[in-house]
């Protein structure tokens, strides 16, 4: 197994666009080029939604347009239709990424269609990101349980990314939205998932909620998974799943992976100040331990 974990740093995009505070577009591209100075590769720079539905994710554009570029970074936005890839286009990102779920109930509430529906949506724009040398990343929400229809079948989150990985996905992630799972049925669900992909190209998008997404970060690992999703200072939750907490805080993620013997190329005390600084922005505590305890 490779002694090398990347970290998907998101967020400034879904920890940003649930948080009350919006923040100007120049001090989100500050983060992000803080954050790419911490050693991180890559990083969501938001998404290219409607602002009236999500007012945080407004002038994602003109973060963008404020981003230090370097070899090895990528910039990274989340699109939800030809209008969102036309702008990441236009703002030359590196990698795009289309949202699904594993749960139709989900889909439903969170963008008004089936996990079908979704799938059709984004076959064209998927498509022509290929054509136009973008990588894109498709996310599965919910693949341990739903909000609104409960406990999720392995085999249906391996259907959907079957199907993500048929219409031209480079990578999968597989977003635990609720943070319900625990490692036995993370353990479950690569059971399904990896037999049709490999663990390269697959990442565990794990939430708190319960306390467990270290525990199920442990279990990727030793199931050969070396991607991971989290957010600097544990930002982000999710609107439509009542109840779930943030995300996996990046702080106690790399304490984690750093105690594993891993190696991430990012400075942990870099991103703990980062993490304050965001923290103290949107007058809030950290809910990451390692950054409490380390007092960057």
């Amino acid at each position: 197994m490779s002694d090398h974990a990347e970290i998907v740093e998101v967020g400034l995009r879904d920890g940003l666009q649930n948080e009350r505070t919006p923040v100007d577009a120049t001090t989100r591209a500050r983060w992000f080029n803080a954050l790419a100075d911490a050693g991180l590769n890559r990083i969501e720079a938001g998404s290219f939604v409607s602002p009236k539905w999500v007012p945080q994710m407004a002038s994602t554009d003109q973060v963008i347009a404020g981003i230090q570029r370097r070899p090895g970074l990528s910039v990274e936005t989340l699109i939800p239709n030809q209008k969102g890839l036309d702008a990441a286009l236009a703002s030359r990102v590196d990698r795009i990424a289309v949202f699904t779920a594993a749960s139709d109930a989900f889909t439903q509430k969170n963008i008004n269609c089936s996990i079908t529906e979704s799938l059709e949506r984004f076959a064209p724009l998927i498509e022509a990101a290929n054509n136009a040398g973008l990588r894109v990343r498709g996310y599965i929400s919910t693949i341990a349980a739903c909000p609104y229809a409960g406990r999720i079948q392995p085999g249906a989150v391996a259907d959907v990314t079957e199907r993500l990985l048929g219409l031209g996905c480079d990578d999968i992630s597989l977003g635990d939205t609720t943070g319900v799972a625990r490692p036995r049925e993370i353990d479950a669900i690569l059971d399904a998932v990896l037999p049709l992909v490999p663990t390269e190209r697959l990442a565990l998008h794990c939430h708190d909620t319960y306390g467990q997404a270290l525990a199920n970060v442990l279990q990727g690992l030793e199931r050969g998974i070396r991607t991971f999703d989290s957010a600097v200072a544990g930002l982000g939750g999710c609107p439509y799943a009542r109840g779930a907490s943030g995300n996996l805080a990046t702080e106690d993620l790399l304490y984690l992976l750093e105690g594993q013997g891993l190696h991430t190329g990012v400075d942990l005390e870099a991103v703990c100040r980062i993490g304050n600084d965001i923290c103290h922005r949107l007058d809030r505590r950290t809910p990451s331990k390692v950054a409490q305890a380390m007092q960057c």
